[in-house]
């Protein structure tokens, strides 16, 4: 049974419902701790007084606001419990609002919100019936840790769940991150579209979903424990540079219909080619006007000729 993480009331309207709040979720992780290489010996973090120059226990450490180098207002366990917030005991809900509308990014942990003892038996159920039956969310306040925080309520099964949530301030804006202006062709799209299709599916249960970098590591200690040779890396390919962005599409197509044991050629289209202009010929003059023209030239060119060589240099 995970333990309770905080204790407290989810309130809507004039509604209260005691709860005690679990964690939702647990890390599978593989955990190191810190070694001397040397000779093995644990590498721990020692809780040091500047002042005192001396290490001090749990028990006598706090928190504490500092104003200045030399000035800090401690803040204790019991004066942050007891803040003059609505949300300091109790999940106040704000309102409810569709799913969709809630952008992906400022939802995080999750948490399960357990009906603390009989009291809180009907009117936990009774909102966890509403909101199922309306497809909605709740958002509401809450206060944790030392700061008030946003979260969102939803139904799982059985139980309704809290998610963590960031404020709008929190969410950084992506403008600066975007790629330069490029044109797509809707064949290119269509294409894309046709990958979408075969790579969907309505779950995510599978070996495709398995933590493999935790199985990976554990078979290193394994090898290393039982002094064995260590697993062999797979041979990664390199990601190639994409110059025929339709050409990859389709291939992506087949080796993800093939992967799934389907057959039938993907259902994209390569780009057609662009068609390139004829060069133009020289418009041809008519025989009379060049011969024209040029005579014209010839005779101007003529006179030039001998204006120049009738002039004769001017003595210094």
């Amino acid at each position: 049974m995970p333990r309770t993480i905080w204790s407290g009331a989810i309130s809507f309207g004039l509604v209260t419902v005691p709860i005690n709040v679990v964690s939702a979720t647990e890390d599978h992780s593989i955990r190191f701790h810190r070694y001397h290489l040397e000779d093995g010996g644990r590498i721990r973090t020692r809780k040091v007084c500047e002042l005192e120059d001396r290490e001090v226990g749990q028990g006598e450490i706090g928190k504490g606001y500092e104003v200045t180098k030399t000035q800090v207002i401690p803040i204790s366990d019991e004066e942050l419990r007891d803040l003059p917030l609505p949300t300091a005991k109790s999940i106040e809900i704000e309102a409810f609002v569709p799913l969709e509308s809630v952008d992906p990014i400022r939802i995080g942990e999750g948490y399960y919100l357990q009906p603390a003892g009989q009291v809180a038996a009907k009117p936990y159920k009774l909102l966890r019936q509403a909101l199922a039956r309306s497809a909605k969310v709740a958002v509401a306040k809450y206060a944790w840790s030392g700061r008030e925080r946003l979260g969102l309520l939803r139904v799982r099964d059985d139980v309704i769940v809290l998610h963590a949530m960031r404020w709008p301030d929190e969410i950084r804006d992506p403008a600066e991150l975007l790629p330069p202006p490029v044109e797509i062709s809707q064949e290119e799209i269509d294409g894309a579209m046709a990958l979408m299709d075969t790579m969907s599916r309505e779950d995510l249960e599978g070996e495709e979903f398995r933590d493999t970098y935790t199985d990976a590591l554990a078979q290193v200690i394994e090898a290393k424990q039982g002094d064995k040779p260590l697993p062999e890396a797979p041979q990664a390919e390199e990601p190639g540079k994409v110059l025929d962005l339709m050409a990859a599409l389709t291939e992506s197509v087949s080796r993800a219909k093939a992967a799934r044991g389907e057959t039938g050629d993907a259902a994209v289209h390569d780009l057609p080619k662009k068609k390139t202009a004829a060069k133009k010929a020289p418009k041809k003059t008519p025989a009379g006007k060049t011969t024209a023209k040029t005579e014209q030239k010839t005779t101007a060119a003529k006179k030039t000729t001998k204006k120049a060589a009738g002039r004769r240099p001017r003595s210094a």
